[in-house]
């Protein structure tokens, strides 16, 4: 499959709505745009050179504990929550009460990627861990409810009050263990023949279409991207976090995920990633 003759899926009606069914991903892939093979580079030089910082500082595991709380904060703030950095590193006590909420699930996001990032010691980087990440981010929080932990078993939709409105309806809830095995296999696969950075956009634009859960999709798949490199060795140390860059550019970022579902544009989402 070429990167520029990429075809993202179909609209699949439903009783009263249509949902989008994605292409799967665990094919062979061939890089065949010379524009976003220059990015890559450019991009690898860049993700080398912070690889060697972080084995140069001299504490870097306290210079990653507050960029995790800092990504805690951004990646919390892209869904409504509303905790800036200084209220993330006080503690429970000092919080007040109307924050307590906000505050936690900044801190639920901590806790996830500090376990899930030793589990990579044990575990490889698939469902079971990903499931596990998202059974701590919505732990008592809003969406506790939600099925944490679990992929869903309903519709959901983006965006509107309802499937009627809705700016974006992923797939149906009968095909999300099909979708996720195939990511699983595309995380592990051999034969996509793709870099890493360019794998690992790909990741993040089909998990965030596939949307397998009922809360928590946009947290789980950004930490998704540090969660890749990690364990591709491409990162010594979980240094690097985009949620700040997604924040900054949310509407380029929503634009972006959306014209490869409505034109098939995977090379303007890889040009921006």
């Amino acid at each position: 499959m070429n990167i520029s003759s990429f075809k993202s899926g179909k609209l699949q009606q439903r009783l009263e709505y249509k949902s989008f069914e994605p292409t799967l991903i665990n094919e062979e892939w061939h890089l065949d745009n010379d524009a976003v093979a220059l990015l890559l580079s450019q991009a690898d030089q860049k993700l080398g050179e912070l690889n060697a910082f972080s084995q140069l500082i001299p504490d870097v595991d306290f210079f990653i504990k507050m960029h995790v709380v800092k990504e805690g904060t951004k990646s919390s703030r892209i869904e409504g929550t509303q905790t800036n950095i200084d209220e993330a590193i006080q503690k429970e006590e000092f919080i007040q009460p109307e924050k307590k909420d906000d505050w936690q699930e900044v801190q639920n996001y901590v806790e996830a990627m500090n376990t899930a990032i030793t589990e990579l010691q044990q575990l490889p980087l698939s469902n079971r861990l990903l499931k596990n990440a998202h059974k701590i981010i919505l732990q008592g929080v809003r969406g506790k409810h939600k099925q944490p932990g679990e992929f869903r078993i309903s519709q959901n939709w983006i965006g509107g009050s309802s499937l009627a409105d809705a700016k974006f309806i992923p797939p149906h809830q009968e095909g999300v263990l099909e979708y996720m095995s195939d990511l699983e296999q595309f995380i592990h696969s051999d034969k996509t023949n793709l870099p890493h950075l360019i794998k690992i956009a790909i990741l993040h634009y089909q998990f965030e279409t596939i949307h397998p859960f009922l809360d928590g999709n946009g947290r789980i798949g950004r930490l998704l991207i540090t969660l890749y490199l990690v364990s591709t060795g491409l990162l010594v140390k979980p240094t690097l976090y985009l949620s700040d860059f997604f924040e900054k550019n949310k509407e380029h970022y929503y634009d972006n995920l959306t014209i490869v579902r409505t034109k098939d544009d995977l090379v303007q989402w890889l040009k921006f990633f």
